[in-house]
């Protein structure tokens, strides 16, 4: 059961308006997304039939069928647990990461366990390796780790449009240059997954998707038989991932669960100054699934954030609760409550 606090009357408001212009928002335009530009739906669709091949009715069926088949996956199962905690996205964010690890000792949580993408974002990336060893994090790579491990020119973020890809270059060129070569080859030490059992239940801990480390899996853009196959394919009974940093949590009819855990380096694009993350529990039949607001000395990141003279667009958002930047990969009804 997913808890939230209750929304205050100006984000419901804003909710309520969203919702009356959501034909508007998601009507379809005619155009489709080719690369970093738009063109129309037809020229798409007639080069998408001159790249692709046709297949057989009985290609099809295999190939269906390929896709469908339970992969195999030698991850060691971790546990059993009775309640951990999950979270993702520290973006250097120390100041956050410090809370957490103080706030989950009172929450007799078995374990706590990060997502990936330690950096980008904020200052000084270096600090959050120490928490993370000290406070027994069990972590797993995210874009931005196997980006920094590999020598990558770029976060792998995954985004299309110019202005995303513009801050995801500033974010990722000061975390670069910051981190030492030994906190990078730690980075390309830890996992890209991890199997954890709650309970009974065993979850899939990935950062993007099982798909892909950099894939974004919006509540809004994902649907239930998407989800229902890749819990097959991985032969699990939930999936946690992070990448979207818009938590969310979808009980499927097959009475399995995937969750966006949150993120602890920017706040949820909410108008809150509080960052976000997950505690899980068993409860016999269904996993208890808690998002947990968590309070932070957000003004003294903010001040660190413009001593590394990072982007004031990135303050903002620490001092507001509104993304200011990366807002273009949203689809419309994540964007619709946006404040900008």
């Amino acid at each position: 059961m997913s808890h939230r606090i209750p929304e205050d009357s100006q984000r419901k408001k804003r909710r309520n308006e969203a919702v009356a212009n959501i034909d508007k928002l998601t009507a379809h335009r005619g155009m489709a997304t080719w690369g970093e530009t738009l063109v129309p739906l037809g020229d798409f669709q007639r080069a998408a039939r001159r790249s692709g091949r046709q297949l057989t009715a009985s290609e099809r069926r295999a190939a269906v069928q390929r896709y469908l088949e339970p992969r195999s996956d030698e991850t060691a199962i971790e546990g059993p647990f009775s309640r951990i905690a999950v979270f993702g996205g520290i973006y250097n964010n120390s100041f956050a990461l410090r809370a957490l690890l103080d706030e989950t000792q009172t929450r007799r949580v078995d374990a706590v366990y990060c997502l990936g993408d330690l950096g980008g974002f904020g200052p000084n990336p270096e600090d959050v390796w120490p928490l993370l060893e000290q406070g027994s994090v069990k972590s797993i790579q995210g874009n931005y780790e196997e980006s920094l491990a590999t020598g990558r020119e770029d976060c792998n973020c995954g985004y299309a449009d110019p202005r995303d890809n513009h801050f995801a270059e500033v974010s990722y060129s000061y975390t670069a240059r910051n981190c030492s070569s030994e906190f990078k080859r730690w980075m390309g030490s830890l996992p890209k997954r991890r199997r954890v059992r709650v309970g009974q239940r065993e979850l899939l801990l990935i950062h993007g998707s099982p798909r892909r480390i950099n894939e974004f899996m919006f509540f809004s853009a994902t649907s239930v038989p998407f989800l229902e196959i890749l819990l097959d394919q991985e032969r699990c009974d939930g999936i946690l991932c992070t990448h979207t940093g818009l938590y969310w949590h979808r009980q499927l009819p097959s009475g399995r669960d995937v969750v966006n855990v949150g993120v602890i380096g920017r706040p949820a694009n909410d108008g809150r100054t509080e960052v976000w993350y997950s505690v899980l529990s068993d409860e016999g039949e269904r996993l208890r699934v808690e998002f947990i607001p968590l309070a932070y000395d957000h003004p003294a990141l903010a001040k660190a954030m413009r001593r590394e003279k990072l982007p004031e667009e990135f303050v903002e958002t620490i001092v507001s609760g509104w993304w200011t930047t990366c807002l273009e990969i949203l689809p419309a009804r994540e964007r619709a409550v946006s404040r900008f």
